[in-house]
């Protein structure tokens, strides 16, 4: 299939709307057999259940061309494992996840002239997203709903390649104890929002959230899982039960023990001890690992052995192996890349 006439390597992380998005709608308790549609926008009722109490959960996920040609996805049977968790959590009626795996596909391959070549940069990102569009007043779920899955082609997340960022501790809370943090909930993400329009005022790239019952161990930005390595070279996670849990971070602490034969936990990390660690990363979707220069708490600095010009050397071993693995240049576990084309 010919290409789009697009600027593949000047791409920004930015939306672009293709030609197909797969919608089914809930209704009278049963989803119905959905399609892929031509028409980008929603529309729904005033009083709606996503406008009136945020009742909407979604995912992140990417396309890639791999190094021969074929079209592919990373792990998505993970993220229809996580999106019915997170429609649970919420009251939305699950959408199953076989479903959710054949309209990856459909959509997909519907917009295959949308996704960019290999070598050049860009991927194809695919939001699939749970809504209530039925009408509600009284706090309670909504009876009708809609699933869609849209994508768009993006660039790299950051161009020129990942410089090390510099992060604040931030004295908002991004999640309640026992509440929705574990969760890819949209409410989530607007809590977070004030949080980092103030960082980027005061000239930081993201926050360090604590956690908010006794605000002393690491939990998350408000978009990546943390990584840190220990001086020895160990790969170490924040564990908690208010993150969400990133499947980037958890395929990356898989390579790091059976590509890099490297020791690697899952633990609670207090905020004292990230003094210590030799390198840093902020682990997601968008950019694989973000590398974390340095972190200002109240104006206290905690430079990071790793420096300010480039990754640390282990996390740009994790990075090379999974993007690798990722874009088929060296082989992976069984099932975590999804041919589709």
């Amino acid at each position: 299939m010919q290409k789009k006439d697009i600027d593949w390597g000047n791409l920004s992380f930015a939306y672009i709307k293709t030609d197909k998005r797969f919608v089914s709608n809930y209704k009278n308790g049963a989803w119905d057999e959905g399609a892929l549609v031509d028409d980008a926008t929603v529309c729904i009722s005033e009083c709606a259940g996503v406008i009136q109490y945020s009742q909407t959960v979604f995912e992140g996920l990417k396309a890639y061309t791999t190094e021969d040609g074929h079209i592919v996805c990373f792990r998505p049977d993970l993220n229809a494992a996580r999106i019915e968790e997170s429609a649970k959590r919420l009251e939305i009626p699950v959408f199953p996840q076989e479903r959710f795996l054949k309209a990856v596909d459909e959509v997909v391959a519907a917009n295959e002239a949308f996704v960019p070549p290999y070598g050049s940069g860009a991927t194809f990102y695919l939001r699939p997203v749970l809504f209530a569009t039925g009408p509600v007043i009284g706090v309670k779920p909504a009876e009708e709903y809609q699933f869609r899955i849209f994508g768009t082609p993006v660039g790299p997340y950051f161009k020129g390649g990942a410089k090390p960022i510099v992060i604040k501790v931030s004295d908002f809370d991004r999640a309640a104890p026992n509440g929705t943090g574990h969760i890819k909930a949209g409410l989530n993400y607007a809590m977070s929002l004030h949080a980092i329009v103030t960082a980027h005022e005061e000239g930081y790239a993201e926050n360090l959230y604590l956690d908010p019952k006794t605000r002393t161990k690491v939990e998350e930005t408000g978009g990546a899982n943390f990584l840190f390595v220990t001086k020895d070279n160990k790969v170490v996670t924040p564990k908690s039960n208010s993150i969400l849990p990133s499947i980037t971070r958890r395929s990356l602490v898989q390579v790091a023990k059976e590509y890099l034969g490297l020791e690697a936990e899952e633990r609670e990390i207090t905020l004292e001890e990230v003094k210590d660690m030799a390198e840093c990363g902020l682990c997601g979707t968008a950019a694989v690992i973000s590398p974390v220069g340095k972190i200002v708490d109240h104006g206290k600095e905690i430079c990071f052995p790793s420096g300010m010009e480039k990754m640390g050397p282990i996390t740009q071993k994790l990075y090379d192996t999974l993007t690798g693995i990722q874009m088929g240049r060296i082989e992976g576990p069984k099932g975590w890349v999804h041919r589709i084309k």
